[in-house]
């Protein structure tokens, strides 16, 4: 079985956005291949990726190492977002579909359920999921592309803080689908503005001068992390 290069990416990445691989840290192709139980082909294939969207950078004398991005970089990941998920909003009111809107309104009718249960542990994830599948929904790839890599690149750079009063982000959420429902894409790109500029308020850098894990000499842990082959086929 051939591991595809896709999915020792996203191994890579997530560890990166956990932090198990520090910013500066080298990232050598033989250990991420033990790591993951790879050969290095895709470990090539997948740093290369890696590269071209700022997760990774090449050095001389030193070959492939995490970035270290500076706090304009972070901040500017910010604005773009506050311009491209307003018109991801906009154009799912033009393109969403009914499993779209089906999908939508269920994690809306979870994330208030369980803000009336007191149940707050899980309502970053169905967030998550919300917005995601909202820029789905604006089906333009390209658009889904450049905001999945912006959510992964914030929550790499940032962390959130909860919402001081939950109910109030959830009716925001559900008064977003009833517009995108209508088709109302005025409506849509307005809430969608007001909603990003109340979660940008909550982000806060994360700290980079944390004490580092136990790692390798290559700055990386050296323990076997298999890679998730589920759906891979032989």
């Amino acid at each position: 079985m051939r591991i595809p290069a896709y999915s020792v990416c996203t191994a890579i990445r997530d560890d990166i956005v956990s932090g198990v691989f520090e910013r500066g840290s080298r990232l050598t192709e033989e250990v991420l291949a033990r790591r993951y139980g790879v050969s290095r082909v895709p470990v090539r294939e997948a740093l290369r990726t890696l590269e071209s969207e700022g997760f990774v950078v090449t050095r001389r004398h030193a070959g492939a190492c995490v970035a270290e991005p500076t706090e304009q970089e972070a901040a500017d990941l910010l604005e773009i977002r506050m311009l491209l998920e307003p018109l991801g909003a906009a154009r799912a009111a033009q393109r969403r579909t009914e499993a779209h809107l089906k999908v939508l309104r269920g994690l809306v009718r979870l994330g208030q359920e369980r803000v009336r249960r007191g149940e707050g542990e899980d309502l970053r994830s169905l967030g998550g999921w919300f917005h995601e599948t909202l820029a789905q929904a604006s089906g333009s790839p390209a658009l889904i592309a450049l905001l999945t890599q912006l959510r992964h690149k914030i929550a790499w750079m940032y962390a959130v803080e909860q919402p001081a009063r939950p109910a109030d982000s959830w009716a925001e959420h559900g008064a977003l689908v009833d517009a995108v429902a209508r088709r109302d894409t005025e409506r849509a790109r307005a809430l969608a503005t007001q909603h990003a500029e109340r979660a940008t308020a909550a982000h806060r850098l994360r700290r980079t001068d944390l004490p580092g894990r136990a790692v390798g000499t290559s700055g990386v842990r050296t323990s076997q992390h298999p890679v998730n082959t589920a759906g891979v086929r032989h």
